[in-house]
């Protein structure tokens, strides 16, 4: 287990960060930002928490925040030909996650539009929190065209993008919250909530 008996060490004043390897990068370096944004991620789901969500989730979410700090570790140790495979993610994490999303769909009715981020303040950080993990797939992505990384840290991102959307819906349907659809333009609804400044 992790000691940590000091925050500030000064050794990144000059614009560098120690990864995994104990290579030291620039800390906008790719694979720095895509670590940084798993971090933020969990930062994001830290607060849909503190909001106080629906049982079905809680659990669920801190196991999660653990796994994302696994994921951070995974990204922030450049692959090794040698390593131990069983330290990295691999495709249980990525199983979890869909049978997690299949569990929590089966209480919900199928959607008929693109939903709005909202509906209660859970809701609306669970979705929150899904725009951040598609942004930290995307760099992600971006850092594997230039170094190679586990694949599996994409599938999973992936995987749990989707999720915190069920999640959201689950939420507001605890919350007995209005889930707001998107009104395409021109469409009847949307001229007429406009003409009423709705």
């Amino acid at each position: 287990m992790p000691r940590i008996t000091k925050v500030t060490t000064r050794r990144g004043d000059g614009g560098e960060t120690s990864l995994g390897s104990r290579a030291r990068v620039p800390k906008d370096a790719r694979r720095v930002c895509a670590y940084g944004t798993v971090d933020e991620l969990n930062s994001a789901i830290g607060v849909a928490l503190a909001f106080g969500l629906d049982g079905a989730l809680g659990p669920t979410l801190r196991r999660i925040q653990n796994e994302l700090l696994d994921v951070g570790a995974d990204l922030a140790m450049p692959l090794r030909a040698d390593e131990d495979a069983a330290r990295r993610m691999g495709s249980a994490d990525v199983s979890r996650l869909e049978a997690d999303q299949a569990t929590l769909l089966a209480g919900l009715e199928p959607l008929k539009n693109f939903v709005l981020p909202g509906g209660s303040p859970g809701a609306a950080q669970l979705h929150v929190a899904r725009t951040v993990c598609r942004r930290a797939e995307r760099e992600a992505v971006s850092l594997g065209h230039v170094e190679v990384i586990n694949p599996e840290v994409l599938r999973y991102l992936n995987r749990l993008s989707d999720l915190l959307f069920v999640m959201a819906r689950v939420q507001a349907k605890r919350d007995a919250a209005h889930e707001p659809l998107w009104q395409p333009r021109g469409s009847a609804s949307r001229t007429k909530a406009a003409a009423s400044g709705g």
